[in-house]
């Protein structure tokens, strides 16, 4: 049992530094590169290997064998399905595949610390154990997919906000004459935020030969927003059919200002019912001690 600890311990220490051997890397490049440029001459094979950082030298190989031994031991599909979240959320610093894998296998290996920890702390109340164990391994093996679905959920929250706003630019710039692509960077610059990352990046892929058809696909694929893939649809449509784009433009942003209108009445309507438990659970029964209290104490006291 202590050995388990202990290894699960190192491996959490040479986790942490692979995460922080990252942060190393380019001053790494650089100082290679100067050497390069001073023709530093080396004698043999072990001198040069040991120009390299402790990182790279001591943890990386460390840490290349776990992720091997995480993606032989990852569900088939399981990585892909990784890839795609992360760039649904927007390929987020610190969340590569390779690094997100480690964490999982981590947060498995995890509930052995778990049971020791538990077992000392609570010894003799197995029921009390067996949920402390439960609930800390869950959140040790699921905490990087809550983690990474808040992310992408946040993500298309910030872009559905702003997309109304970037709309009304959009109109505004088309029907002053701008081009589609220049309006949109136009409005890119002027509305920060994700989908002001997106568009640039669709603008990219349209200059480096990408059909603006496809780089619109490759948009909606990336966002999977439903106010903006209903945009793209129409955009798709106006390219095909050879509609007017200032027309689109406009009916999709009064469209989506509709249902935004309606989508904060829906909430609204929801909040009594999702109010209901808070009430009964929080403040009817403190309003009952309050109220009635007193009446049966006086009860109590009269027989």
């Amino acid at each position: 049992m202590i050995g388990l600890i202990v290894l699960l311990a190192v491996a959490a220490v040479g986790c942490g530094a692979w995460s922080a051997s990252t942060s190393f890397q380019a001053r790494t490049g650089s100082k290679q590169r100067l050497r390069a440029f001073d023709d530093y001459d080396v004698a043999d094979v072990r001198e040069q290997e040991m120009l390299e950082s402790i990182a790279v030298r001591v943890f990386a190989p460390v840490m290349r064998n776990l992720v091997e031994f995480t993606r032989r031991m990852t569900p088939v599909g399981y990585t892909e399905n990784v890839k795609r979240k992360i760039v649904l959320a927007g390929n987020p610093p610190g969340y590569e595949v390779d690094r997100f894998l480690v964490w999982k296998l981590l947060g498995f290996a995890s509930g052995i610390l778990w049971v020791a920890v538990s077992v000392t702390l609570f010894k003799g109340h197995v029921p009390f154990e067996i949920l402390v164990v439960l609930f800390f391994w869950g959140a040790s093996f699921f905490g990087p997919d809550i983690a990474l679905d808040g992310r992408i959920k946040r993500r298309r929250d910030e872009i559905e906000k702003r997309l109304p706003d970037t709309l009304d630019l959009l109109v505004i710039s088309v029907e002053a004459g701008l081009g589609f692509e220049q309006a949109l960077e136009r409005t890119a610059a002027a509305v920060p935020g994700a989908l002001s990352e997106e568009s640039r990046r669709m603008l990219q892929e349209t200059r480096m030969g990408a059909s603006r058809a496809d780089a619109l696909r490759a948009l909606d694929e990336r966002t999977q927003v439903d106010d903006l893939r209903t945009f793209i649809l129409a955009m798709l449509q106006a390219d095909a059919f050879g509609v007017s784009i200032s027309r689109i433009l406009r009916s999709q942003a009064d469209e989506i200002r509709v249902r935004r209108r309606q989508a904060a009445q829906e909430a609204s309507q929801k909040a009594p019912i999702k109010m209901l438990f808070p009430l009964a659970v929080c403040i009817f029964p403190a309003v009952f001690v309050v109220v009635l209290l007193p009446a049966v104490i006086q009860i109590f006291r009269v027989f």
